[in-house]
C-alpha cells in the first residue's frame, strides 16, 4: 500500500450512511454505518424555515413518499436548480414540521430491492439529530465518529435567502466542533463558498472535484475554469490555500475506457500530496452496475487498487466492505 499523505490509515466515509443496506440519509443508515466507518456523510439542504436536513437533493420525490401525500400536491412545481430543470417537490417549500410527516424510501429500488423493506418507516433527519446520534454512538463504542457534511447547491440556496453555510457553522460550533483537528470535513462542489468559509472557520474544508463540467459558481460568474483545470498542479496549489482535502471522482484517479475497463492511474494522488492536500475518493459501491469491468463481482479488488495508490479516504455505500479490505491490507503490511 502506498503511503497516505499523513502516513496514517485511510479513513472510511459512509456515503449517505450505509446506503447499500438502508435508505440513504436516514438515522438507520447512519447508525449501521457507524459500526465500520470513521465518518458519516450527510448531504445538507434547507427547509422553508431554515433548518438543515439530510437529503441528497432538495427535490425529494425519489427519496420520500411525498407524491402519496395529497395534502402536499399543491407544492409540486418545476424549478431550475444549477441549470437543470427539475419537476417535483422541494425541501425549501416545506417547513420541518411538514417534512417530518413524510417517510424515506429507497432511491434505486431496481438495484437495492432489499432496502425497500424499510420504505415508509424512516423520517428525514435534521443535522442536529445526526450529530446527536454520532455523539451517543461514539460513547457507546468508545470510538470517535466524525461527520462529513456536504453543502448542496450553495449558490441556489443563497439566491433564495436560505444560505446553508452560516447555520452549518453555527450548529457545529454549538455542538463543540472547533479547530483544525475536529472530527469534521465540510465539502462542496463549488469554490467560492469554501473560500469564504476558510476565512470564518478553522474546520477542515474539502473541494469536491467531478470528472467533467465545472463548479456551478464558475458558471454563474463566467469563470472559464473547469474541474479539469482544478486538478492540475497549479489548480491544486490554489485549492490548498483554502482546503485541507480534495474529494475526487474515481475516474480522475483511475480513468475508464468507453467499455468501462480501467486505464492506467493518473498522478493525481502524488500531485495532491505534493500540494499538501488529502485525497478522498468517491463513490465505492458493491453492485456490478457501478463496478469497472476489471472487478465485476469483486468490489474488494477495486478497493485494493485505490488503497494501494495511497488515497487518504474512500466514500462507500458499503463501509463494512471498505473496512474489511483495509484491515486485510494493513494485516499484510504488518506481517510483511
Amino acid at each position: 500500500m502506498s503511503r497516505t499523505l499523513q502516513d496514517v490509515s485511510p479513513i472510511i466515509i459512509a456515503h449517505r450512511g450505509a446506503s447499500g443496506y438502508r435508505p440513504e440519509h436516514t438515522l438507520a443508515a447512519y447508525e449501521l454505518a457507524i459500526l465500520s466507518a470513521d465518518y458519516i456523510e450527510p448531504d445538507l439542504v434547507s427547509t422553508k424555515d431554515g433548518v438543515l436536513i439530510a437529503r441528497h437533493e432538495n427535490e425529494i420525490s425519489e427519496t420520500t413518499d411525498v407524491a402519496s401525500h395529497p395534502e402536499f400536491a399543491y407544492l409540486q412545481t418545476t424549478k431550475i436548480i444549477d441549470g437543470e430543470t427539475k419537476t417535483g417537490w422541494f425541501t425549501e417549500d416545506f417547513t420541518l414540521r411538514e417534512l417530518k410527516t413524510l417517510r424515506a424510501k429507497e432511491r434505486i429500488p431496481q438495484l437495492r430491492f432489499q432496502n425497500t423493506a424499510y420504505d415508509g418507516l424512516l423520517e428525514i433527519p435534521t443535522l442536529q439529530e445526526i450529530i446527536d446520534l454520532v455523539k451517543v454512538k461514539s460513547r457507546e463504542i468508545n470510538r470517535e465518529i466524525g461527520i462529513y457534511p456536504e453543502i448542496k447547491h450553495p449558490t441556489y440556496f443563497q439566491s433564495i435567502g436560505l444560505a446553508l453555510e452560516a447555520p452549518l457553522l453555527a450548529t457545529l460550533t454549538t455542538n463543540g466542533y472547533q479547530g483544525a483537528n475536529a472530527p469534521v470535513f465540510i465539502q462542496s462542489f463549488e469554490v467560492s463558498n469554501l473560500q469564504e468559509l476558510s476565512t470564518k472557520t478553522d474546520l477542515p474544508l474539502v473541494q469536491l472535484l467531478n470528472d467533467s463540467g465545472k463548479p456551478y459558481d464558475f458558471v454563474i460568474s463566467g469563470c472559464e475554469s473547469t474541474y479539469a483545470d482544478l486538478v492540475t498542479a497549479s489548480g491544486l496549489e490554489e485549492i490548498a490555500k483554502y482546503a485541507k482535502a480534495i474529494g475526487i471522482h474515481k475516474n480522475l484517479l483511475v480513468p475508464r475506457d468507453s467499455n468501462g475497463k480501467l486505464l492506467s492511474p493518473t498522478s493525481l494522488v502524488t500531485d495532491a500530496h505534493a500540494a499538501g492536500l488529502l485525497v478522498h475518493v468517491w463513490t465505492f459501491r458493491n453492485e456490478d452496475y457501478f463496478l469497472p469491468l476489471d472487478f465485476l463481482e469483486n468490489p474488494q479488488g477495486e478497493y485494493e487498487l485505490f488503497f494501494n495508490l495511497g488515497v487518504d479516504g474512500v466514500f462507500s455505500d458499503y463501509p463494512d466492505t471498505a473496512f474489511a479490505v483495509k484491515e486485510k491490507l494493513q494485516f499484510k503490511l504488518g506481517s510483511s
